[in-house]
C-alpha cells in the first residue's frame, strides 16, 4: 500500500506512520506539509497512490477545502478526510470523500482497504489505455502525458506524472536516432551520455533522474520536474534580491564542486540551466554538452565549440582546451547578471561576443557591491590561471563576500 498524507503536525504524522507500520508493514507513506510545501500541483492526480489522506485543518487551510478542489480532478486518487467532526461528514459525502476519525482504527482499515481495491482497478484501466502514455511518437509505460513543455532540435520536453515516483516528472524525448556506418549520430549519443553523467554525480544540487528508455527510434530521460521554473525566469521577473542572488551564486558554486569532483565539466552553465525547487534550493540540469573524463570517446570534444556565447569562457569560445575553471567563468557571468541586471558583454553576433569575453576588461558592479567585486574579478579573469583554483575555493570566497554584504546592510 502506498499513501500520501497531507498533515502539518509532525507528531500526528509520526503517529500515523507508526499505526501504518503496525497494520500494514512494508507500506509506503509519503508525507507532505501543506504549510511548508504548499498545495499539490494542479496537474497532479496522485495515480501512484492508493489513497490521499487529508488532515482536518492546519494553519491557513483545512482538509475539507483541499478536498473540494481535489475531488474535481477527474481520475484523482481516493480521498480520505481525517476528522472527528460530524459537521463535515455531509459536506464530504457530497464530494465522494470518506471521513474517518483519526483514532477509529477499524474504520480506517476498512476505508483504506476499499480505496486500495478501487485504485488498483482504476490503474489497470489507465495502463491499458496507450494514448494517455504517449509522448510524441513514443509510448512510455507508467507515465501519464500532461502536456509538452518545450521543443528543441534534438528532443522535446514533456510534463508527465510518474506512477512509480508518485510525482510530476519531466520527460525529455529524443525524436529519432540516425545510424551512419553502424554508429549513432553525435546528438543522440550525447542524449544517452547525459544519463550516464548525472547518475554518477551524487548531489542534491543536481537534477534527479528517474529513468532511461530506448526504443528502435527513440530514447527518453525521465527527470525531476521544477514547477518553480529556472533562474532566468526569476531574473526576468525582477524578484531576485541581493541576498538571494548571492545565495544562488554560492549554491551554484557548491553544485559545480560536486560536478567537478565527479570528473565532469558542465560546459553550458547559464541561468536557464539552473532550476528552482519549491523549497528554495537550486539544481543544475542539462548535461548534454558536458565532458566526462570517465567516459571514453567523449562525443562533444571533436574540435567543435559548444555552449552559449554570452556565458562561455574566452578559452571555450575559441575552441581551446578547458578545465573546471571554464565553468567558474560562466558562474561569474551569471553572478554579474544577477547583481547588475544586465549581461557583462553585449554584441550583435556570437563572434563579437566571443571577442569581447577575451579582450574587454572585467565589468564593474554597481555601487554597493564592493565586497563582491574582487570575487567577480577572479571569476571573470581572462586567464584560467588567474581564476579560483576550484569551485570550493570560489564558494568560500562568495560566502565571505556574502557575510560582508550582510554586515554592511546591518551597519547602514
Amino acid at each position: 500500500m502506498r499513501l500520501l498524507l497531507i498533515e502539518a503536525d509532525k507528531r500526528r504524522r509520526a503517529g500515523f506512520r507508526q499505526w501504518l507500520d503496525t497494520w500494514r508493514p512494508g507500506s509506503q507513506l509519503v508525507e507532505r506539509d501543506p504549510v511548508l510545501q504548499g498545495p499539490l500541483p494542479p496537474e497532479f492526480l496522485a495515480q501512484g497512490y492508493d489513497a490521499v489522506l487529508l488532515a482536518q485543518e492546519w494553519s491557513g487551510g483545512s482538509g475539507l477545502d483541499w478536498a473540494r478542489g481535489l475531488a474535481r480532478r477527474q481520475g484523482f486518487a481516493p480521498l480520505v478526510l481525517l476528522s472527528a467532526r460530524e459537521s463535515v461528514v455531509s459536506q464530504a459525502d457530497l464530494l465522494g470523500v470518506q471521513v474517518v476519525a483519526p483514532d477509529d482504527s477499524p474504520r480506517l482499515v476498512e476505508v483504506l482497504t476499499a480505496a486500495e481495491q478501487r485504485q488498483s482497478f482504476a490503474r489497470s484501466l489507465w495502463r491499458a489505455g496507450r494514448d494517455a502514455q504517449r509522448f510524441g511518437g513514443v509510448f512510455v509505460r507508467g507515465y501519464r502525458h500532461i502536456r509538452r513543455i518545450a521543443s528543441g532540435t534534438v528532443s522535446d520536453l514533456y510534463l508527465g506524472e510518474s506512477e512509480a515516483a508518485g510525482a510530476l516528472v519531466a520527460l525529455k524525448v529524443a525524436r529519432d536516432r540516425h545510424v551512419e556506418h553502424g554508429e549513432l549520430d553525435d546528438s543522440f549519443r550525447r542524449f544517452l551520455q547525459e544519463y550516464e553523467i548525472v547518475q554518477r554525480i551524487r548531489s542534491p544540487r543536481i537534477v534527479r533522474l528517474y529513468d532511461l528508455g530506448v526504443s528502435d527510434e527513440h530514447a527518453w530521460l525521465v527527470m525531476e520536474y521544477f514547477a518553480s521554473g529556472d533562474l532566468r525566469s526569476r531574473m526576468r521577473a525582477g524578484t531576485l534580491t541581493v541576498r538571494r542572488a548571492l545565495y544562488s551564486a554560492i549554491a551554484i558554486a557548491r553544485a559545480l564542486q560536486a560536478v567537478h569532483a565527479a570528473g565532469v565539466l558542465h560546459r553550458d552553465l547559464k541561468p536557464g540551466n539552473v532550476m528552482l525547487r519549491d523549497d528554495g534550493s537550486l539544481a543544475l540540469i542539462d548535461f548534454g554538452m558536458s565532458k566526462d573524463a570517465a567516459l571514453a570517446g567523449d562525443v562533444t570534444d571533436r574540435g567543435m565549440i559548444f555552449g552559449t556565447p554570452h556565458y562561455m569562457s574566452p578559452e571555450q569560445g575559441h575552441g581551446e582546451p578547458i578545465d573546471a575553471r571554464s565553468d567558474l567563468y560562466s558562474l561569474g557571468v551569471i553572478l554579474f547578471e544577477m547583481l547588475a541586471r544586465e549581461k557583462p558583454y553585449k554584441a550583435d553576433n556570437p563572434m563579437a561576443l566571443i571577442y569581447k569575453h577575451r579582450k574587454e576588461p572585467v565589468p564593474r558592479l554597481p555601487a554597493g557591491f564592493e565586497p563582491v567585486q574582487p570575487v567577480l574579478d577572479r571569476l571573470l579573469a581572462k586567464s584560467p590561471a588567474e581564476r579560483f583554483a576550484d569551485a570550493g575555493e570560489a564558494a568560500a570566497a562568495l560566502e565571505s563576500a556574502f557575510r560582508q554584504v550582510l554586515k554592511s546592510e546591518v551597519e547602514a
